[in-house]
């Protein structure tokens, strides 16, 4: 019997995260988004301009970092390396061939609405953070969870940060070296036709991501901070570049493929015919799904980086979240979904496409060999970027739950899950990574319910007078 027609299987990826995703996320995430949205007087649309002036326009300067902390840039290119990733190609892909090309509104929806519960999840993570034995500033969940609902928040505590960990070895983890390792074998095939060592090739892209992963990981926060800062900006610029190229050599297929994303965010069949099988449904859940999946919105993780940063408050950190969202999906994944939509390439509805999609979209400007090297760059860059910013998250959910000595074992068996998410079936891992995100959200979202009249509080004391030249003293990092 194989591991898919087994009753663990089908619980996990199935009973278990139609639970986690359909009664608790996605309801969770419009009531968390809109509720929100007005008790902070819409601070995600109202001050997006201040927010993009303060935390995209200030990204380049010098920066400084106290004892114990990073610095802003570094705290926001870690938690984005740990959101751009493959959900925004392999994520997006997915999102299109399972929800139709209506996924894509619906993946915009809710990361609007995720732009303010990652800012209130961050500004919490910054406003309960404490320092710990090493003097570092450690923050996330966990730390708001638990000091700001005191006794009540214990077990909500521990279960995000088990639940926590299980998603960085899901979709942290293996999903990630999955991909990069797929992506790989893709472009050997291509430069290579009739290559059969695709196993073999697998498992020494495993090995080496291992490698590359251990010699980050060990060195702590700041040097995966030191990676990340110089590594986000290059493959994120380089990225929009030539996926933009893409857009303008199919520029007259745009308007249709808006079209095609609009009607089929409300009407799916109208687009994809009823043959297709996509309804509503299935539109709204994998625009849902996969928004998560790459901004990470309602799952917390984020805040843990921004906890480390050096910053003038509460506020003026969480603007990063808005920022993030942004970037990430707004600007990241769109051009993605319009890539392939405009390309015009065959889409495999009800499939789980892979980054073979989009180098297909690729393929109609630049060419097959040039375009199965770039994304298979691309994603080595994107998802091992990924790997290095869930580590750091395991890492403090495990020295939440057992201390700063048990960070060495859990790194050790991170980097072993490392090597067999690159040898393991997609679907299994995809699944199981679901499943995982789903849950890790649970206990988040409870905590920033409870916990909203501080967000409210903070964000409007911020944001209303004396000013911006009394802001700094109105706010307090912990």
């Amino acid at each position: 019997m194989s591991v898919y027609d087994s009753w663990l299987y089908h619980f996990l990826a199935g009973t278990l995260n139609d639970v986690a995703w359909l009664y608790v996320f996605l309801p969770g995430v419009f009531a968390g988004g809109l509720y929100f949205t007005i008790g902070t007087r819409a601070v995600q649309f109202r001050h997006f301009g201040y927010a993009m002036k303060h935390t995209a326009g200030r990204l380049f300067r010098p920066q400084r970092a106290g004892e114990g902390a990073v610095t802003p840039l570094q705290a926001v290119t870690t938690a984005l390396a740990a959101t751009v990733g493959t959900g925004n190609i392999v994520g997006t892909c997915q999102a299109i061939a399972m929800g139709g090309y209506g996924a894509v509104f619906w993946l915009w929806a809710a990361a609007l609405l995720g732009m303010v519960i990652k800012y209130a999840e961050i500004t919490l993570a910054v406003r309960f953070r404490q320092r710990n034995r090493q003097g570092e500033w450690v923050g996330g969940p966990m730390y708001y969870i638990s000091r700001g609902l005191g006794n009540r928040g214990k077990f909500l505590a521990v279960a995000f940060c088990v639940l926590a960990v299980l998603s960085s070895f899901g979709s942290g983890n293996m999903a990630q070296a999955n991909s990069i390792a797929g992506s790989v074998a893709d472009a050997a095939a291509v430069f290579f036709p009739g290559f059969q060592g695709g196993r073999a090739l697998k498992w020494t892209v495993g090995l080496v991501l291992t490698g590359l992963t251990g010699l980050v990981l060990f060195g702590g926060v700041r040097r995966i901070g030191a990676v990340t800062e110089k590594l986000i900006p290059f493959m994120s610029t380089l990225y929009i570049l030539f996926t933009m190229s893409v857009i303008l050599g199919n520029l007259s297929c745009l308007g249709e493929a808006l079209r095609k994303i609009f009607v089929g965010a409300l009407a799916p069949r109208a687009v994809l015919g009823a043959a297709s099988g996509i309804t509503l449904r299935q539109a709204v859940i994998w625009g849902l799904r996969r928004s998560a999946f790459s901004n990470e919105a309602g799952l917390g993780s984020a805040s843990i980086a921004h906890a480390a940063a050096q910053c003038d408050g509460p506020v003026q950190q969480g603007l990063y979240g808005i920022f993030e969202v942004f970037m990430d999906t707004l600007v990241i994944c769109t051009l993605t979904a319009l890539a392939v939509i405009v390309s015009g390439v065959d889409i495999p509805f009800g499939f789980k496409a892979g980054s073979a999609l989009l180098t297909a979209a690729f393929a109609t400007v630049w060419g097959s060999r040039f375009s199965a090297l770039f994304i298979a760059l691309s994603l080595m860059l994107f998802a091992y970027s990924t790997i290095l910013g869930w580590s750091l998250y395991g890492t403090r959910c495990v020295q939440y739950l057992w201390g700063v000595k048990a960070a060495r074992p859990y790194q050790v068996l991170f980097l072993g899950f490392v090597l067999l998410g690159s040898v393991s079936s997609a679907d299994f891992v995809w699944d199981i990574a679901d499943t995982c995100n789903g849950l890790t959200a649970i206990p988040n979202l409870a905590a920033l319910f409870a916990l909203s009249p501080v967000v409210f509080r903070l964000t409007g004391r911020f944001f209303s007078p004396p000013g911006r030249q009394g802001r700094a003293r109105v706010e307090t990092a912990s």
